[in-house]
């Protein structure tokens, strides 16, 4: 008999790990950017970003795997929502791992353009990766949750709460996304299209996020017990 850890159990443990990474990975964006504005060593953390963002590429590949690779046999009745939502839980993963993607690529493009930092515009830039870094504490509870809830048959969850956080942290990243554009193109700050450029990359960050909770919602809309939007007749 096998004493090893379940299908199930295997995909939460693997899922934790790589949001842990994910979230890591996030959190040093805004440290990224506060170092590059006092002229400190960023160019590690810019590094540190780089070698996470390829953890998560690996991990991602390896829950994966573990999906597409498990029979029938492996997944068994308790996991049968897992089975059932095999082709969504693929794509699902897949726009996890574009947050950590954009955060290597917002990184790369500060590094490679090197925006002056005295200015609103920088400031603001600040604000959003700050915003977004802390909408992962909200988006990691609705992902470990949620793929607990699917490795079980019977799991009820309601994750109202903390997809409404993360749609909250996204639209504020809107705002600022609007602040920094409009205070570029008024006339008071030199390359203007650069940091529309960086508002915009610091914008999908939050949308992508919010993005996942949206898949989150789609796939949990046909297993009962999981409660992903307030009952209509309570509003």
């Amino acid at each position: 008999m096998s004493t090893g850890p379940t299908f199930g159990e295997e995909l939460e443990s693997q899922t934790e790990t790589y949001l842990d990474r994910l979230a890591d990975c996030t959190s040093l964006l805004p440290e990224l950017l506060d170092q590059y504005r006092t002229e400190g060593d960023y160019r590690e953390t810019f590094e540190e970003i780089q070698e996470i963002e390829s953890e998560c590429d690996r991990l991602n590949r390896n829950i994966n795997g573990t999906i597409t690779n498990a029979g029938a046999e492996d997944i068994g009745l308790l996991n049968s929502r897992v089975h059932f939502n095999t082709s969504a839980l693929i794509s699902f993963y897949g726009q996890l791992d574009v947050i950590a993607n954009l955060t290597e690529r917002i990184a790369q493009e500060l590094l490679m353009i090197e925006p002056a930092h005295d200015n609103a515009c920088f400031q603001r830039m600040t604000e959003m990766a700050d915003s977004a870094a802390a909408g992962m504490a909200p988006l990691v509870d609705v992902v470990v949750r949620f793929i607990h809830s699917l490795s079980t048959t019977d799991e009820s969850d309601t994750l109202t709460d903390e997809i409404n956080a993360v749609r909250r942290m996204e639209s504020e990243c809107d705002e600022l996304r609007n602040e920094i554009i409009t205070t570029a193109f008024d006339g008071d700050v030199d390359d203007p299209l650069l940091y529309r450029e960086f508002a915009i990359l610091l914008d999908k960050l939050a949308n992508t996020m919010e993005d996942v909770t949206d898949q989150v919602i789609v796939i949990a809309s046909n297993e009962p017990g999981i409660v992903t939007e307030p009952d209509p007749q309570w509003e």
